[in-house]
């Protein structure tokens, strides 16, 4: 395939972008490369601004559970746009997706909604602080939670250390607060509350990581995280930003029986437009201004073009109660080709699989944790990635980064998939 036209727009783009993207992963750094631009999409491919046309496996990182360019989503935003497209005042239609978002998820009596993934983490943090009085929170090394100061902590010299901040601008007192432990590593926790007894706020993680590449938790790991902060009367927060809506209608919580105490999602409750939102129980949530003394607020939160899109979304995947058996059973199909492919060549690998998500790690070791992903091959990752591309199949530019998988994908589509990787197979 040829990018004259992307690699074009990209030489455009670096002189008034900064890296010529607005997001870091698009810049293809981790594989090389120039990226491709996107012209449109629909269902399961992208067209690209060379008039390629590829099938997408990241679908805009998640929220097109549906297929790109999904009618009825479409439709609601045209609807909602000739009325209007931002007032700055209550609309109906907040309260009808946040009836709708509470009846989907368990464990939830009230919802507010924000603008990004980032937003809502960050606010589910500051929420969690409030309702506790307490400063410190506990992440796990490799779990993303947005770009918020609070998040952006690499592991110490130590687990039971405090953590430090992985980017310039994030200051030693914002790090001072977040503690890091290792994903699916119960032990961990533990000894970070034996060294901070009745300090830590609340713990959040990606109760299924995506920003390793996938990496379910393994049994037990979630349940003992929910022990141990009732244990210490510490919030348990699950980023289901990736998860929320995609794994199962009530997310993870719903899939793998396990309550938190504070949800955030983004992705698929925004149907493609930026939203992001966070839910607790009513005595949590009325910690929140103008009930209680904790703020948060945005001019755009509940913008009615983002609601009348994700009230579409959440309306269809409750209304298809056939839809998560399809995700699963294209996403399995899947790994069986791929799994088959990879090793009629030798190629050194394992997959990580869970729902509709999905990833390929280049690695001879299981992958539970940040530091078991960071063992696979990337030189090898970058060969089948533009091997890949080369022949029409986008995945993620990343090798820490989730597969994720649309109901638009049709069988005729995996088949396709898994013949372009037992070809590139040959040559890693």
């Amino acid at each position: 395939m040829i990018y004259k036209r992307s690699s074009a727009l990209f030489a455009e783009a670096q002189k008034v972008i900064p890296g010529g993207v607005n997001s870091p992963v698009r810049a293809f750094k981790a594989v090389g490369g120039d990226p491709i631009f996107v012209k449109e999409a629909k269902g399961a491919y992208l067209y690209d601004e060379d008039g390629n046309q590829l099938i997408d496996y990241i679908n805009s990182w998640g929220p097109m559970i549906l297929g790109h360019a999904y009618e009825p989503v479409v439709q609601a935003v045209v609807d909602k746009a000739q009325k209007g497209t931002s007032f700055g005042m209550p609309t109906e239609i907040e309260t009808q997706i946040a009836s709708l978002a509470v009846a989907m998820v368990p464990g939830i009596d009230k919802i507010r909604f924000v603008n990004s993934g980032t937003e809502a983490c960050m606010s589910a943090i500051r929420l969690a602080r409030g309702y506790t009085k307490r400063d410190k929170i506990v992440k796990f090394a490799g779990c993303y939670h947005g770009h918020s100061d609070s998040f952006l902590i690499q592991a110490g010299s130590g687990a039971v250390t405090f953590g430090a901040p992985n980017s310039p601008g994030v200051t030693q007192g914002t790090a001072k607060d977040t503690l890091l432990a290792d994903y699916n590593n119960i032990d961990s926790v533990q000894a970070l509350f034996d060294a901070n007894p009745n300090e830590i706020a609340a713990v959040i993680i990606e109760p299924v990581a995506g920003n390793m590449g996938c990496i379910p938790p393994i049994e037990g790991f979630l349940e003992g995280l929910r022990e141990l902060c009732s244990a210490n009367n510490t919030l348990l927060i699950f980023d289901e930003v990736m998860t929320g809506f995609r794994l199962a209608k009530g997310g993870v919580q719903e899939l793998k029986k396990v309550s938190a105490d504070i949800v955030t999602f983004g992705k698929v409750i925004g149907g493609g437009l930026p939203v992001g939102a966070f839910a607790a129980r009513e005595e949590i949530m009325n910690h929140l201004a103008p009930l209680g003394p904790v703020y948060q607020a945005g001019t755009l939160s509940g913008n009615p073009l983002a609601m009348a899109a994700g009230l579409a979304m959440l309306t269809a995947i409750d209304n298809d109660t056939a839809l998560f058996n399809r995700l699963e059973e294209k996403t399995a199909y899947l790994h069986r080709g791929i799994k088959t492919a990879l090793e009629e060549h030798n190629v050194v690998h394992t997959i990580n699989r869970i729902g509709s998500m999905i990833s390929v790690h280049f690695s001879p070791v299981a992958v539970i944790d940040f530091k078991t992903a960071a063992q696979g091959d990337n030189e090898t990752f970058k060969k089948f990635f533009h091997g890949l591309l080369k022949e029409g199949i986008y995945i993620a530019p990343s090798a820490y980064e989730t597969w994720f998988i649309t109901d638009a994908l049709s069988y005729a589509d995996l088949d396709k998939t898994i013949a372009v990787v037992a070809k590139v197979a040959q040559s890693l």
